[in-house]
């Protein structure tokens, strides 16, 4: 059977969609935590842009970018959208034009992940904040799933996994794509929600944590922060 492996294809499958609320409060809190300029948010990879609905009233505006317009995109005077072809790494947007740059749960969705960094540290003012997020391939679950099916549990080749998801991250590797960029105070952080084995139940409160073991073992998602240095990086 021949894969549907085009950008629109894994798009449409994907739903334009993370159900993750947790993970969009974590991402909240670490540009709080930053004391971030807050005029320009570009998200990437912004699906039916349901971070601005999180971040309503934090920034001044918000710019969404994918390779669909989904159906349900928040409309308004201070919201935008640009449609992009995400494999092919430009984005119709000027250098340094962004006071924070989010790309949530869409680096495993590309190609080639390096050419989109590339492309989120150009977006970013001088000063200003990268948050990535991607699935945790090193949670308790993510791990029991590869001993005993030799797959990522977030990569298993079913219906809004592969062939939506195709590039597996490690923590270490995004703390890599941070330096290899010449980023500045990267930081890897987690989600502080995730799945239990074998079932549709999450790990109880207590065992949250969004750093330290707790975080990387029972979190479903990983989080890099970092500032861009002193100079725009163009193509």
């Amino acid at each position: 059977m021949t894969v549907a492996f085009g950008l629109q294809d894994r798009a449409r499958a994907s739903g334009g969609a993370t159900n993750a609320v947790a993970l969009y409060h974590a991402v909240r809190s670490l540009i709080a935590a930053r004391d971030a300029l807050r005029r320009v948010l570009v998200d990437v990879g912004c699906g039916r842009g349901r971070l601005q609905a999180t971040l309503s009233g934090d920034f001044e505006r918000y710019i969404g970018v994918d390779i669909l317009l989904y159906d349900g995109y928040p409309g308004g005077p201070n919201v935008d959208f640009r449609q992009a072809d995400l494999d092919s790494g430009r984005i119709d947007l000027p250098d340094g034009c962004a006071d924070v740059v989010c790309s949530l749960e869409t680096i495993e969705h590309v190609e080639n992940e390096r050419v989109l960094m590339r492309e989120l540290v150009r977006l970013a003012k001088p000063g200003g904040l990268i948050v990535v997020t991607t699935p945790n391939q090193v949670s308790i679950l993510s791990k029991l799933c590869f001993v005993f099916k030799n797959e990522f549990v977030h990569f298993q080749e079913r219906p809004g996994l592969y062939p939506s998801h195709v590039s597996a991250l490690l923590p270490i590797d995004l703390l890599r794509l941070a330096r290899e960029n010449g980023l500045i105070e990267a930081e890897v952080t987690y989600s502080g929600d995730g799945r239990m084995p074998l079932t549709a139940r999450h790990w109880p409160r207590w065992l949250a944590a969004r750093s330290g073991w707790r975080g990387r073992a029972f979190s479903d998602n990983v989080l890099l922060c970092a500032r861009q240095g002193s100079e725009v990086r163009s193509k």
